[in-house]
């Protein structure tokens, strides 16, 4: 009896060593294909579904080589629960928008620098304040000169002598002395120029016979002294400084763009600008110049825009809001949460139909407000999940679904 049961119990051993064995190996001829040659020859009978096959089939290495793409499955009731869309990958015109703050600034081209040409005196000053506003040709000083005064009388002392040749009745002697008079009064007369007497005043001091006590001072251009170096009773001396005038009649912008958007700005791109001052009004301007060096502490590069500055609205050092539209043409692309981005790979889910997703790498391009620029891994037509993209990424990790890095579309 003892015998019987020992004799059972080995049986039944076998039989489940025997059972594992045929399992295991019907799993690794499932996986991996191998050939019915590997089963153990103490399997009496061969498999139904091996039967008629040769392991030298093309069918047979087909199944070999036939790789499956990795996929998760998320029913259309979870899909509704988790607020899962799609979007068709298409081919769309794409707009950078880049903002940034400016500060307005004087335009360079319309400085005007008020200097003195002869040394002197201010007696009297017209502007003895910065930031009037003065006119072309206002009077802004006068300076007593005596070396213009001394310049004055030697031109009436040519005058005269000019005169008196003309009483003279010898013909001959009387041309020669007329030519040289009238080419020591022109060189009077462009002397007097040179420092910045006018034909009027000339004229003035011709038929007065005095000459001019003070050289009169003038603005060049239209706008508001913005530096005031002149004092009433100063000596001056020949190239020194007196005013800086402003002509504001145009202002410049000058902007910061960080360095990563520097290869979408270009020359003659369309910007509007705001100010706090001025709500609800836009200024619409060029971008005019873009500055060739970057500042080293904030990455950035200087873009200029010029603004008509009608009724002097604008002030100087001005802070305003620039937004500049950028056209990138027609790209292949699909929105920023369409996209997982890991650090080291961007990922999308390929929706395949029913319920079906499929994750796949992909190489990006430029990025265009809530849209991203697909370079390679997606065809237009094709759909990706645009929302609850997380949670499906988390369910395929857990499930250990990661897309073929050199998967090829």
């Amino acid at each position: 009896m003892k015998r019987r049961c020992l004799t059972g119990a080995a049986l039944v051993i076998l039989s489940a060593v025997l059972f594992y064995a045929s399992r295991t190996e019907l799993g690794q001829r499932y996986l991996k294909g191998k050939t019915d040659h590997v089963i153990s020859r103490s399997m009496s009978a061969p498999l139904p579904e091996r039967q008629g096959q040769t392991s030298g089939g093309e069918e047979q290495r087909a199944l070999i080589e036939e790789k499956e793409e990795p996929t998760i499955e998320i029913p259309p009731e979870k899909q509704r629960m988790i607020g899962l869309k799609s979007v068709i990958v298409a081919v769309r015109p794409l707009e950078r928008i880049i903002r940034t703050v400016g500060k307005i600034e004087y335009d360079e081209r319309k400085l005007a620098t008020v200097n003195a040409k002869v040394e002197g005196w201010i007696e009297k000053l017209y502007v003895d304040y910065t930031g009037r506003s003065v006119k072309a040709g206002e009077p802004l000083a006068e300076i007593y000169s005596p070396e213009l005064v001394a310049t004055q009388q030697e031109f009436l002392n040519v005058l005269r002598w000019e005169k008196q040749s003309n009483e003279i009745r010898d013909e001959n002697v009387n041309r020669m002395l007329s030519r040289d008079a009238e080419a020591m009064l022109a060189a009077a007369k462009e002397r007097l120029r040179l420092w910045d007497i006018t034909d009027d005043q000339i004229r003035s001091i011709e038929e007065s016979g005095k000459p001019i006590r003070t050289l009169t001072i003038y603005s060049p251009v239209n706008g508001y002294v913005i530096e005031r170096v002149a004092v009433k009773g100063m000596r001056v001396m020949p190239g020194e400084k007196l005013f800086d005038v402003a002509d504001l009649s145009s202002v410049w912008v000058i902007s910061d763009v960080y360095e990563y958007e520097l290869p979408f700005v270009k020359v003659g791109e369309t910007a509007t600008l705001s100010l706090s001052y001025l709500p609800g009004k836009e200024f619409s301007s060029r971008i005019d110049y873009l500055y060739p060096a970057l500042s080293g502490e904030t990455r950035t590069a200087k873009v200029r825009f010029i603004i008509s500055n009608p009724g002097d609205q604008l002030k100087p050092q001005m802070y305003t809001n620039v937004e500049a539209k950028i056209n990138l043409g027609k790209r292949l692309a699909i929105p920023d949460d369409s996209i997982i981005d890991t650090g080291m790979r961007q990922i999308v889910y390929v929706d395949r139909g029913e319920g079906i997703f499929e994750p796949r790498e992909v190489l990006l391009g430029i990025r265009a407000e809530g849209f991203r620029e697909v370079i390679k891994g997606l065809k237009a037509g094709q759909r990706v999940a645009s929302s609850a993209t997380f949670l499906i990424d988390s369910e395929a990790q857990l499930k250990g679904v990661t897309p073929f890095s050199d998967h090829d579309h």
